[in-house]
């Protein structure tokens, strides 16, 4: 099913349903958009820190710890 009928086939069960339920399904609709829009704002951000050179002096610093360091090994 394509993405037009889909919209065509919701709204014609979303006419319907009650107001109480169309309330519900509005707002499960905003949450979902929200979630995208969560994940594209985050996505872009990691995106952005990735190309960045800002943490590229920590490249040059010595390792404080190294695996001798530790006292438990988890596998």
């Amino acid at each position: 099913m394509n993405k037009q009928t889909l919209i065509k086939d919701t709204l014609q069960t979303l006419n319907k349903l009650p107001l109480e339920k169309v309330n519900e399904v509005y707002d499960f609709a905003a949450y979902l958009l929200s979630k995208l829009d969560d994940s594209i704002i985050s996505k872009g951000i990691q995106e952005l820190s990735s190309a960045s050179s800002t943490f590229n002096y920590l490249n040059d610093e010595e390792d404080l710890y190294t695996v001798n360091d530790l006292k438990e090994k988890y596998k």
